[in-house]
């Protein structure tokens, strides 16, 4: 991120942390005919809070007020499990969550997530935006809640380390890593001989700090936005898996909305969406340099080996398997052959 964009996109998280305080976003001239809840897991700094504070506001207008979307971010509102279930119930209207989490109710979420799958954003978004993502959202919708088209970006996951720096896949042999309730991430570390252990986000800095684990993945923007450089010392770029968030919500819920109020908040969440998408590479073009001099050591990693790793202990093999051919087959049609 050149200086003038940097200036720009901080000036916008500035106005939006305000707007999250002060309800600066709210139109007191009307009165809201549907108060909706959206919750999250990220502090309000993090640029899909900065494009949901955004978000909010428009809808808001082009709604004339009748629809007043509050946020709660930075786990206000309980766990990531928490969310869920009450966005299930109904107690929350709109949550977004990994699709690696998401796998715990839609197995076939966590397809997207297949270690050292993606190489690059080109294959990510063509994947996401085409046949894999749409087959996702047909799986999310046999459910009590549904994903709306378009998949925020949470990017891609690297790991920290209190410990020692990992290069190759033997660093991971009784490394003690931070990871989602996700039975896809737990099977992948165990494929390189670490110990992982499920702890939620909102508990995992005070599990760094206390050293009931040595480490945790996740993609540079959360690192810094989370401070977890104040408990971490190096930072390995593996590439492991690329991670997003899908905006998920409640049927029911939605359902209540009059045919251009679901319009409106369609429309919104989409361009949101691909906005925030050019947030997360501006700011994990600039972010690395920020963590430096924060004190994190960095170290780049060959991924050739990882992946040869994961074929050898049958990692591909066995999710092939769970997730079937036909889904296999639309993961491999955008990353060339895993097994």
């Amino acid at each position: 991120m050149n200086g003038i964009d940097r200036r720009s996109f901080m000036k916008t998280v500035a106005i939006a942390s305000t707007a999250a305080v002060t309800g600066l976003y709210r139109l007191p001239s009307y009165a809201a005919e549907f108060t909706l809840k959206y919750a999250n897991n990220l502090p309000t700094t993090h640029p899909l809070n900065v494009r949901a504070q955004e978000m909010a506001k428009r809808i808001a207008e082009q709604s004339k007020g009748r629809i007043d979307l509050q946020i709660y971010p930075n786990n206000q509102l309980g766990s990531d499990s928490d969310m869920l279930a009450q966005l299930r119930s109904g107690a929350i209207d709109y949550f977004t969550l990994s699709p690696l989490i998401l796998g715990t109710l839609v197995p076939a979420a966590q397809v997207s997530g297949i270690g050292f799958a993606f190489k690059n954003y080109d294959e990510v978004w063509a994947a996401m935006d085409g046949a894999l993502g749409e087959h996702v959202r047909a799986e999310i919708a046999k459910t009590s809640v549904f994903a709306f088209e378009k998949i925020f970006d949470n990017g891609y996951r690297q790991t920290t380390s209190s410990t020692h720096p990992i290069a190759k896949p033997e660093d991971f042999k009784g490394f003690k890593i931070r990871v989602p309730n996700s039975p896809l991430w737990t099977s992948m570390f165990r494929a390189f001989g670490a110990s992982p252990t499920t702890i939620n986000w909102s508990e995992a800095y005070s599990a760094l700090q206390t050293h009931i684990v040595d480490g945790q993945e996740n993609p540079l923007a959360i690192i810094s936005t989370a401070k977890i450089y104040e408990v971490q010392k190096y930072c390995s770029m593996t590439n492991h898996m690329w991670d997003g968030f899908w905006l998920l919500a409640n049927k029911a819920s939605f359902e209540k909305l009059p045919k251009d109020l679901k319009e409106i908040v369609r429309t919104n969440v989409n361009e949101a969406a691909l906005k925030q998408r050019e947030d997360v590479r501006k700011v994990n073009d600039s972010v690395m340099a920020d963590l430096k001099v924060k004190g994190m050591q960095f170290n780049d990693v060959s991924t050739a080996g990882f992946r040869d790793k994961l074929r050898s202990a049958g990692f591909y093999e066995d999710w092939h398997k769970k997730f079937g051919s036909d889904a296999w087959a639309l993961l491999e049609k955008y990353t060339g052959r895993l097994a």
